[in-house]
């Protein structure tokens, strides 16, 4: 699959921080759901994933890149409606 703004190949791992490895969890289980996000920034590429963490929460993660790293501006639990999406759409990975 092919992204507009996202090289996902080219990532080869996260920009640590030792508060964010419940939410890195989320990026090693499947099914994960990942949507570009244009409205938010002009300058970067961001992306929204959505999955979940060793505990089976359903997390919303909110990332860009930088020098090849996942580097997370944010996370939390789905809403119901990101709930929704995520169950309606995990079969379809790349959105």
């Amino acid at each position: 699959m092919e992204f507009d703004c996202l090289d996902a190949e080219a990532l080869t791992g996260f920009d640590w921080d030792d508060g964010n490895v419940y939410i890195e969890e989320v990026f090693f289980n499947e099914p994960l759901l990942i949507v570009e996000d244009f409205q938010h920034s002009e300058d970067e590429c961001r992306c929204v994933v959505f999955g979940r963490d060793n505990k089976n929460n359903k997390i919303m993660v909110v990332f860009t890149v930088r020098n090849n790293l996942i580097r997370v501006i944010s996370a939390r639990e789905m809403t119901k409606k990101e709930k929704n999406f995520y169950e309606n759409n995990k079969n379809n990975p790349y959105l």
